[in-house]
């Protein structure tokens, strides 16, 4: 142990003990080995929007780039991320902390001092949990705390995905959940997980209610899934996913929500071409549009293809088909039922090193005689947006 002439003069002179200092170097030395083994990533998100041929207005069916992300530049959100991740050990442990700022931080809240509501703000956390491994046959892996949905082909990480815009199936899924989630790999290519949690929506800590009165305190969401990829063996689909999950609980809404997703991703024989599918249905679903009260027998279902192309090392193009159709009030208000239709086509060249630059495209469609797309006070059944989006990861 090695001290500087100020510690032997406070030691020297009864202000600080020994012992104290000793205590102290080896609580800093026990920090030090536990960060040692921790990783510091994330990333920035940026846009420019614009919609074409009209003034901004509200976009029905659109999650991170509606009406406030129009004709301007924004941005959308900082990430940072500080992680441990289990080893190969039979009783390994880690953690995960994802802490997100900026506008798009709204679409999470926690419930504060022990349950004072929701707080939407430009700060909020997205995951934060502790996991560890019980060594029961080929090992369990447990979460405990907040974490991200098991359903979904798409993410809240925009540069996770094979397009900027979100899909409508996206809008219809849960967040996150505060709960215990246990995945387990029954075979190499076969893994299922299960889980409990407080809620099925709503905000981190937050609580089942019915109609504004807590709900019996055993009545929690469920959840389970199951992922199968394809083996080696079967030539040009290898590496190929199913994946189903489903989540069971209340939320915001009075009544239980029933969330199904299943998907699908695809390798062809066509070097640098994927594909995929994706399939969401909601039951009694959260607040809708507008701010209409969920109603008993709501519904909502969602079908999405994907096809991405690596044309280079440098250039992918990647275009999106989407289809949904819901209850009304599902995206906006009226009093028959909602259906859009969307296409969306993304190119991304990787020019900068870890710096995403996409430029995309999209049209929305309203089916039949609806018109929820809104500018200068007339309504359309049509909307065309571009978006240029810039991600530095790190």
């Amino acid at each position: 142990m090695k001290l500087n002439k100020w510690t032997l003069a406070l030691t020297a002179a009864g202000v600080v003990s020994l012992g104290s200092i000793v205590q102290a170097e080896e609580a800093q030395h026990q920090v030090m080995t536990a960060l040692s083994s921790s990783t510091l990533s994330g990333y920035v998100d940026t846009s420019a929007n614009w919609r074409v041929g009209k003034t901004a207005g509200f976009i029905p069916g659109r999650t991170f780039d509606g009406m406030d992300k129009q004709d301007g530049f924004n941005l959308n959100v900082v990430k940072l991320t500080l992680e441990k991740p289990l080893d190969e050990g039979q009783w390994s442990a880690g953690y995960k902390a994802d802490l997100v700022f900026g506008p798009d931080a709204n679409y999470y809240g926690t419930t504060l001092n022990g349950g004072g509501g929701p707080v939407a703000g430009d700060f909020a956390v997205k995951q934060a949990y502790a996991n560890f491994r019980a060594p029961v046959g080929n090992g369990i892996d447990f979460k405990m705390g907040v974490f991200d949905t098991i359903i979904g082909y798409e993410v809240y990480e925009s540069g996770n995905n094979p397009n900027y815009s979100r899909s409508y199936g996206y809008s219809l899924e849960p967040t996150h959940h505060t709960g215990l989630l246990a995945s387990y790999h029954i075979v190499d290519n076969v893994s299922v997980s299960a889980g409990i949690a407080d809620t099925a929506f709503g905000a981190i800590n937050g609580r089942a209610a019915r109609g504004g009165v807590p709900a019996s305190q055993t009545e929690k969401a469920y959840m389970g899934s199951i992922s199968i990829t394809v083996p080696d063996s079967v030539g040009f689909l290898k590496g190929s996913t199913f994946y189903a999950g489903a989540v069971d609980g209340l939320g915001g809404n009075t009544i239980d929500t029933t969330s199904v997703y299943g998907g699908l991703t695809l390798n062809t024989p066509v070097t640098g071409l994927t594909g995929g599918f994706a399939f969401d249905y909601r039951f009694n679903g959260p607040t809708g549009a507008g701010g209409i009260a969920p109603v008993k027998d709501s519904w909502a279902y969602a079908a999405a293809v994907y096809a991405a192309y690596q044309t280079t090392e440098k250039l992918k193009f990647a275009v999106r088909g989407d289809w949904t159709e819901g209850s009304a009030g599902t995206y906006y208000a009226g009093t028959e039922k909602n259906e859009l239709l969307g296409i969306t086509l993304t190119a991304d060249y990787s020019l900068w090193s870890n710096l995403i630059t996409r430029l995309e495209g999209r049209w929305d469609h309203a089916i039949g005689g609806d018109r929820p797309f809104p500018a200068a006070g007339v309504a359309d059944r049509n909307v065309f947006t571009l978006a240029l989006n810039t991600i530095f990861k790190f």
